[in-house]
């Protein structure tokens, strides 16, 4: 089942969303969720579905970045990403920990967003401790691309937006973009925003 995908002025992106308990993850009705999430990223399509993205006020998020989203890219561009498969897996109830070191910023769009995008400063790497799709404690260490999905959606279940991190002078529509900006280095797209790295 495909779900509807609210959009940004939509209360419920803005809650901090509410934790599940151990014998509701097992339950017929998050298991389906779950399921309904992931059939929903796939046709967005995207690399991460927040439960609050369909209009769900939970800490329940499905994340998996396929190869096939990025097999056209230039080989630069998804090393300068740090860009690499992820398979298809479930947070719940995660705990976040950024890396103090440094921090990169690259272009990130949303699906209750569509249609724009923003330069957003994430940390490189980030440890993640959550529950699983069976209610399993998982510990994550991530870093590069897949860091940068982790804190997206993670941000979703607290109420936060990409639009509240960007560089303000870097907001565009999609269009523009991959007219413009698709091609240049980010060191490039800072310098044009005048933005000091």
């Amino acid at each position: 089942m495909r779900l509807k995908i609210v959009q940004l002025g939509e209360a419920v992106l803005r809650q901090r969303g509410r934790e599940l308990k151990p014998g509701e993850i097992k339950g017929k009705e998050i298991q389906d969720l779950i399921e309904w999430m992931r059939e929903t990223m796939y046709d967005a399509p995207g690399v991460g579905l927040a439960a609050p993205q369909v209009g769900l006020s939970m800490q329940l998020a499905v994340i998996e970045d396929r190869a096939e989203n990025f097999r056209d890219a230039p080989p630069e561009f998804l090393k300068e990403r740090e860009r690499k498969p992820v398979p298809f897996h479930v947070l719940i109830n995660p705990k976040i920990t950024l890396d103090p070191g440094e921090n990169v910023s690259f272009f990130e769009g949303c699906l209750s967003l569509p249609g724009f995008t923003g330069v957003v400063a994430r940390a490189r790497r980030v440890r993640v401790d959550c529950l699983d799709h069976a209610g399993v404690p998982r510990v994550i260490n991530a870093s590069g691309w897949y860091a940068r999905i982790l804190q997206h959606e993670i941000d979703h279940l607290f109420g936060t937006v990409y639009v509240d991190r960007m560089l303000p002078r870097t907001f565009m529509n999609m269009e523009n973009f991959n007219r413009y900006w698709k091609s240049t280095s980010m060191a490039d797209v800072l310098k044009s925003a005048q933005i000091e790295t």
